[in-house]
């Protein structure tokens, strides 16, 4: 059948072609890559000296700041504060720590841009997409790539640079170490001693009253804290929570710790009321056993044979305290308890 022989209709038209031509046509054309624009880095070593040195100066100036944050952290006190404009009344502390942190930050990442950007090379490059799995020779391209780029960076080359950068990366963890300064006071010895002291008298503290032998009846319960401590200080709590003692009168004879009864004044024996368990206040105590008992856990000690513990969960015995008797007969102490009080810590010998 030739052309002739086929219907007018049915044979295709130009715009039909042109419909075809455009169909086939990549709707989104490869706009390639610009043309490569050099830097003056690039063709000037003075002004890539230029660039040299103010990425070590950024980064200098970040080991400065981080020597700044720690002296901030030790020069000003936590309560001091200072008018700033525009911020006002601000905490000295707080105020210099923040800004001093900010800047050593901003510093090495202002000076890791500024060097990428000036000195480290822009050379655009194109590779195609590979299996996920590497080859040899893909291994091999990538270790000489990694190999350009470290060349290419000047990252031996540029000493100062290197340098000033591990200083500052280097020195910035040094304020995280000194913030855990802020995890709470240093211990030192403060657990191992208390307001105890010889010569110290014995104070009643239901009466307020200082406390003489025969205050102190057989079978009795007492409890006494330092002389000069009172419940307006301060640090009451803080010292009380260490110093707290408990009186009882034992006959001399049925004691049956040594030392104990070498400690005590005519029968009377003086120990932590301080539980070694948790730390809770001791205050029930059985007449006829001489045991005394802490209400939170039920750890029982007897306090004529040393305050051992005879039953439950704490650790060790309650501490003495060594006691006499001063020229006006009062009781007092005549040093401060052999051992920390309370629960078993760290530093305990």
């Amino acid at each position: 059948m030739s052309s002739q022989d086929i219907p007018e209709e049915t044979l295709p038209s130009e715009q039909d072609h042109a419909h075809a031509a455009v169909a086939t046509k990549d709707p989104f054309a490869d706009p390639g890559l610009p043309a490569h624009r050099p830097r003056i880095q690039d063709i000037d070593e003075r002004a890539a000296k230029r660039s040299e040195r103010t990425v070590a100066l950024l980064f200098t100036v970040s080991m400065l700041s981080t020597v700044a944050f720690i002296a901030s952290y030790v020069i000003f006190p936590v309560d001091k504060i200072v008018y700033i404009w525009p911020f006002g009344h601000v905490s000295a502390l707080n105020f210099s720590l923040g800004t001093t942190l900010g800047l050593a930050l901003f510093c090495i990442g202002a000076g890791a841009v500024h060097w990428a950007r000036t000195l480290m090379s822009d050379q655009e490059l194109v590779d195609e997409r590979h299996p996920i799995e590497a080859p040899p020779e893909v291994k091999a391209k990538v270790l000489a790539d990694f190999a350009a780029g470290a060349e290419e960076s000047g990252f031996g080359r540029r000493k100062l640079i290197r340098n000033t950068l591990f200083g500052a990366l280097a020195m910035v963890p040094l304020s995280g170490v000194v913030l855990l300064r802020d995890l709470g006071p240093l211990p030192e010895d403060k657990l191992r001693h208390t307001l105890w002291a010889r010569g110290k008298q014995l104070i009643n503290m239901n009466t307020h009253e200082p406390l003489r032998p025969e205050d102190v009846a057989v079978g009795s319960l007492t409890f006494a804290m330092p002389e000069g401590l009172t419940e307006h200080d301060h640090s009451f709590q803080t010292e009380i929570a260490k110093a707290a003692l408990m009186i009882v009168r034992i006959q001399p004879e049925d004691i049956k710790d040594k030392r104990e009864l070498e400690w005590s004044h005519e029968g009377i024996v003086a120990f932590s009321k301080i539980c070694t368990h948790v730390g809770c206040p001791i205050s029930l105590y059985e007449q006829q056993t001489h045991h005394v008992l802490c209400p939170c856990h039920q750890s029982t000690f007897d306090l004529s044979d040393g305050a051992r513990v005879i039953f439950g969960p704490a650790g060790h015995a309650l501490p003495q305290l060594r006691i006499g008797v001063n020229d006006e007969g009062f009781l007092e102490a005549l040093g401060d308890f052999d051992e920390p009080v309370g629960p078993a810590f760290w530093e305990r010998g």
